[in-house]
């Protein structure tokens, strides 16, 4: 049997739903492509009650970093622990991006940084701890990789993971304005392939026939919408 909603659980629920609803738009609108009164509407709150739990859009921003930041770390401790080889911790690293993707929504703290002149410093050093932990383990992988002979780096571990993660932040927006999901796939798999070392087990190789085999599937989809219009 579920839990029963009581007033005291859904007073103590009603902070994560408030950040579950402005994460949504952040990724979808940006942070300043919201107000109070969107994430009010959305929950059948006052705004007065949004003010109770964050006193002000800024404070809901930190909020939101540091639990993306969080969740993004938990992701990575979870690929360290289960993904098999520097090979497969690369597909599985990309794949939290292709994942957030394909629910028509960008990397929080990516949309938050196309904002940066425009936010608070709180929200602005919060991006920062986000980008710098991504840097540092990214780093340590593609380090191992180079040393167990998956990837030739052209520049030391630290000055790659930056160029990677740069890349990656990248090929979403363009995806998005694209339209086009399989762009990201197809652009992480070049990333990739620019870095592996000739004859090494191949992520890249991954990738590409995994956007190949999402390819026929869009195309069907789209010929169905269009024999609807019809």
């Amino acid at each position: 049997m579920g839990r029963m909603n009581t007033p005291a659980r859904v007073v103590a629920d009603t902070p994560q739903r408030i950040l579950d609803v402005a994460e949504q738009l952040v990724q979808t609108r940006g942070f300043n492509g919201f107000s109070y009164a969107d994430i009010a509407a959305a929950l059948g709150l006052t705004k007065a009650t949004l003010h109770y739990h964050f006193a002000t859009k800024a404070e809901l921003g930190r909020r939101l970093i540091e639990r993306y930041t969080g969740a993004f770390e938990g992701a990575l401790h979870r690929i360290d622990s289960a993904a098999p080889g520097a090979p497969a911790r690369l597909r599985a690293y990309i794949k939290l991006y292709a994942d957030v993707l394909a629910e028509n929504r960008m990397c929080l703290c990516g949309m938050a940084a196309a904002e940066y002149g425009t936010l608070p410093a709180p929200m602005q050093k919060a991006l920062h701890t986000f980008f710098a932990a991504n840097e540092v383990w990214l780093t340590q992988l593609l380090d191992q990789a180079q040393n167990e002979g998956y990837l030739s780096l052209r520049a030391p571990p630290r000055e790659e993971a930056s160029m990677m993660m740069s890349a990656l932040e990248g090929a979403m927006l363009v995806a998005r304005a694209m339209g086009d999901p399989i762009r990201f796939e197809r652009a992480a798999a070049s990333l990739l392939a620019q870095l592996e070392q000739p004859g090494a087990p191949s992520p890249a190789r991954s990738l590409r026939n995994r956007g190949n085999a999402a390819r026929p599937r869009l195309g069907k989809q789209r010929r169905s919408r269009a024999l609807q219009r019809r």
